[in-house]
């Protein structure tokens, strides 16, 4: 009788309707958390809105890569083959485990606390791997207009500016973030809403049709899609701050998933059918050119401020999941107690110093080799991921979903298997020296559990005793009593 005691009291705080775990609380301990206010249903949109996409700047080397045709038809057919996919996983697991962590806690239940370390140490990487993209993104956007920032000492001085104010803004606060996201997302997409209005009369559908199959360059056609197109489990890592995830993380996935769609397609149908194609110009910053075509200076200008602006909404959005990851790591004790440490306004302070600091050193790689290695690490995560799902599905199909994908088992096992065939893909056609880098950052992270396990074993650093709480998965769903 006490074990069930405990397994349904633990039960309510993974599967009921409590939206973030307070471990305080299964020692009888008041809870801390409820002062500070949850995520709504908007903000939550645009919050994923950023963490997988921002609009449509960097979709421009689809087009260079391999024609107007091609990347039409991938910016519509990939979000069968994985975002689809991975966001109907995400609604389902996120859901059952409503706290903050999210696809490490997944890992962990599945696959044990091993595997589920990797997956949040592979996932950490390839988020500030992504994040340190931004500030590049936003100067290579902005060196038209001020040519000091294409390189040299002010451009350095300009990334640390940007990743320290936009780092005290996810300080102070995730309702302030997933505001600003709303507010940032319209006016970046806004502009090309008023492009395609006055492109209507220089329209040419036959420009969209152009591709020629021999001069394809795969490998950044592939990883353009793919960056665009991931990232949908990120907004897990952050569920414990949602306001009723049950409800509300489904609802926020598919109102994104149309929003991230439509915001790639529309400026790229726009964007080809309108001017004459110079497909080797169509890369990194683009859109303000073809602004400039088709309606003049003014819009250009507005395409270029839309960007830098997009910019902060995906540097503060990934910044966002990267830290309360490390936080929910830390409160199921893969990390020192002191990265669960929150600040005054909720924010976990370790969290968000730790990932500011990987995006200031990793700033220094190029627009491609960002997008490769943190595609390569991500492509490993996902492969948990999925066998996660599956796991749990056979598993423990008792278990409560407030969400459930609406596949049987072997329907789940058919959804997972286009998008492992892309990550094969994806993987291959990495270069060398990419492959290189990711593995060898794959091996720190199967070293550095175990230093981590000695290191508490030691006690020569505290960690957080919810280590030792049942985890409700690893007993029989069936002795549960649901």
């Amino acid at each position: 009788m006490k074990l069930r005691a405990t397994l349904s009291k633990k039960c309510h705080y993974n599967m009921g309707e409590h939206s973030g775990v307070d471990y305080q609380d299964l020692r009888g301990e008041p809870p801390i958390l409820d002062k500070f206010p949850k995520v709504s249903l908007l903000p939550l949109v645009f919050l994923i809105f950023y963490e997988v996409s921002g609009g449509p700047f960097g979709v421009e080397d689809s087009v260079k890569a391999a024609g107007p045709l091609l990347a039409l038809l991938g910016f519509l057919i990939f979000p069968f083959i994985w975002s689809i996919p991975e966001a109907l996983i995400t609604a389902e697991l996120g859901t059952m485990f409503p706290e903050n962590g999210g696809y490490v806690v997944w890992v962990s239940s599945a696959l044990g606390p091993y595997w589920g370390f990797q997956q949040g140490w592979m996932k950490w990487l390839s988020g500030v791997i992504d994040n340190a993209l931004y500030p590049v993104l936003f100067l290579d956007y902005l060196k038209s207009a001020i040519p000091a920032f294409g390189g040299g000492l002010p451009r350095v001085i300009a990334v640390i500016v940007i990743i320290v104010g936009l780092t005290y803004m996810n300080y102070r606060g995730l309702t302030i973030v997933g505001w600003v996201a709303v507010l940032l997302g319209v006016f970046s997409l806004l502009p090309f809403l008023v492009m395609g209005l006055v492109a209507v009369p220089k329209l040419e559908p036959s420009r969209w049709f152009v591709v020629n199959l021999e001069h394809v360059d795969w490998g950044l056609y592939l990883n353009t899609l793919f960056w665009n197109l991931n990232y949908w489990d990120s907004i897990s890592t952050l569920a414990g701050e949602v306001h009723n995830p049950k409800r509300t993380l489904p609802k926020a996935l598919f109102y994104a998933l149309l929003l991230v769609v439509l915001g790639y397609f529309f400026p790229l149908l726009v964007g080809t059918g309108a001017i004459e194609l110079h497909q080797e110009m169509w890369s990194d910053g683009y859109f303000s050119e073809a602004a400039k075509l088709i309606a003049g200076v003014w819009l250009s200008w507005w395409v270029q401020g839309a960007s830098a602006f997009s910019n902060m909404g995906m540097f503060i959005a990934e910044m966002s999941s990267d830290s309360y990851q490390l936080l929910g790591m830390a409160e199921r004790g893969m990390l020192p107690e002191f990265f669960g440490k929150r600040s005054r306004y909720g924010t976990p302070l370790m969290g968000i110093l730790f990932s500011a600091t990987g995006v200031i050193l990793l700033s220094w790689m190029s627009f491609q080799e960002i997008v490769a290695a943190e595609n390569f690490l991500y492509c490993f995560g996902m492969i948990l991921e999925f066998v996660a799902f599956i796991h749990l599905r056979i598993k423990y199909p008792k278990v409560p979903r407030p969400y459930k994908v609406p596949l049987g088992t072997i329907g789940s096992i058919l959804m997972c298997i286009p998008p492992t065939a892309l990550i094969c893909v994806v993987l291959a056609l990495a270069s060398l020296k990419i492959m290189i880098i990711s593995l060898a950052a794959v091996v720190i992270g199967l070293v550095l559990q175990p230093c981590l396990h000695y290191v508490d074993k030691k006690t020569w650093v505290r960690f957080s005793i919810s280590t030792d709480l049942p985890d409700l998965l690893h007993v029989e769903d069936d002795n549960i009593g649901f």
